[in-house]
């Protein structure tokens, strides 16, 4: 990632938080229609808390994003739980996409070409940290 993707994640992050909870579902939803077979991994009793540790995980992934080796052991950490989980290789994909739509359903006019390019960076930089220490 470049400083400039860099900054841009953080800015448009700042204008996430507001919509935190919205951000949350939208994510969820989106996730579970474009891959069914991740919903079985979440119990519905315990999404509540699972959307608030996702946007607490990515906040603090958008905060490090100046420091990327304080952010991979941690990455690391939560992709080796995951495998307990059963997440799979090709489920990461869903997540970015999922992702990648919230953001642009959340920020509207503020999902811009560069937004657009930085978070993909973004989720590209942690999704490889994420597969290679899960493999």
């Amino acid at each position: 990632m470049t400083p400039d993707q860099t900054r841009i994640v953080q800015d448009t992050w700042k204008q996430v938080l507001p919509i935190a909870d919205t951000a949350a579902d939208l994510f969820y939803d989106r996730l579970f229609a474009i891959d069914p077979t991740s919903r079985p991994l979440f119990k519905s009793d315990t999404l509540p808390e699972q959307k608030r540790k996702l946007m607490l995980m990515l906040n603090s992934v958008v905060a490090g994003l100046s420091r990327p080796a304080e952010i991979v052991p941690a990455a690391e950490a939560l992709a080796r739980r995951h495998v307990n989980y059963g997440v799979t290789a090709e489920q990461y994909d869903s997540v970015g996409a999922a992702l990648l739509w919230t953001l642009e359903k959340g920020l509207g006019e503020a999902w811009t070409k560069d937004a657009s390019e930085a978070w993909t960076a973004a989720y590209s930089l942690l999704s490889g940290v994420m597969r290679r220490a899960a493999a």
